[in-house]
């Protein structure tokens, strides 16, 4: 009971937050936070002056009982998945952050910064090289992939 009470205590502290103060281009969807506390949708729309200005995008957060001390599901959703290296075509991403480097130190709106920015220094739009492999044989779940990550190159390894 303590860890539930634990786990909607910070939620509702980083809901305030996204809500107060989200990060460039980005807006809680209200209607998905009504439906559950633990899965929300953040809509996001890309950064001007980047390849993906005036795009717009969604990305399902999903929070397990364990979180802040495991990270939260996040992946891109809805109909216009990002073209880019580190996005899979179902939505998942690699990012570190995501799995090995989370922190609990780490919040909903600085994975939300992880990812424009991620999305902002992309030169050229595509897939990962991976792409149709990994889309399918992969977990729903992006956080059962064994990641493996590289500064130039990423590869997933296929389920935990």
């Amino acid at each position: 009971l303590a860890i539930m009470q634990n786990l909607l205590k910070r939620l509702q502290k980083e809901l305030l937050a996204l809500q107060n103060d989200p990060p460039p281009g980005m807006t809680l969807n209200e209607k998905s936070v009504q439906n559950s506390i633990t899965q929300w949708i953040v809509d996001m729309e890309g950064a001007p002056g980047t390849l993906y200005e005036g795009e717009k995008f969604q990305l399902l957060f999903k929070f397990s009982s364990r979180y802040p001390f495991d990270s939260p599901q996040v992946m891109f959703t809805g109909e216009n998945i990002p073209v880019h290296p580190h996005v899979y075509s179902n939505g998942h991403i690699c990012l570190s952050i995501l799995t090995e480097d989370w922190s609990p130190a780490l919040s909903v709106q600085s994975v939300c910064l992880s990812i424009i920015s991620m999305l902002s220094s992309c030169k050229e739009k595509r897939r990962p090289p991976d792409n149709s492999f990994y889309v399918r044989t992969c977990n729903k779940n992006p956080k059962k992939t064994k990641w493996w990550y590289h500064d130039r190159c990423l590869k997933s390894l296929g389920k935990k």
